[in-house]
């Protein structure tokens, strides 16, 4: 049974930083990539970024760029997002997702975590 499981959310102050983790168990991590999206709600998912099963490939949306970056431990099963100078609109529940390809769009992914909830106060 594949497992995906977020922690770190919390609520933090506008500037200050968050360390998302995704560990995982049942899959093949090593072999994964592993994509963050977060969602607001009444809003749509929103992709984040992605690693690939390597490491050697990071993607960042431009709104978080230079603030937020992604890294993996194959040895630990774990990937992690690292939030730095955060921001109100960075508000939502993260979640991380494990797949086979890098895509932005969530339907590729098979594998969800259940989501950890970040909340930036100003």
């Amino acid at each position: 049974q594949v497992q995906l499981v977020e922690s770190g959310g919390g609520l933090v102050q506008a500037g200050g930083s968050l360390r998302l983790s995704c560990a995982a168990s049942g899959l093949t991590f090593s072999t994964s990539t592993i994509a963050w999206f977060r969602q607001d709600p009444g809003k749509a998912r929103e992709f984040v970024g992605y690693i690939s099963a390597t490491g050697s490939i990071t993607y960042i949306i431009d709104s978080v760029k230079g603030r937020f970056s992604i890294s993996r431990d194959n040895a630990k099963n774990t990937a992690s997002l690292q939030m730095n100078n955060l921001k109100s609109d960075d508000t939502a529940v993260y979640y991380c997702a494990a797949g086979e390809i890098l895509t932005v769009r969530p339907s590729p992914y098979k594998y969800w975590g259940q989501g950890t909830q970040v909340t930036v106060s100003s």
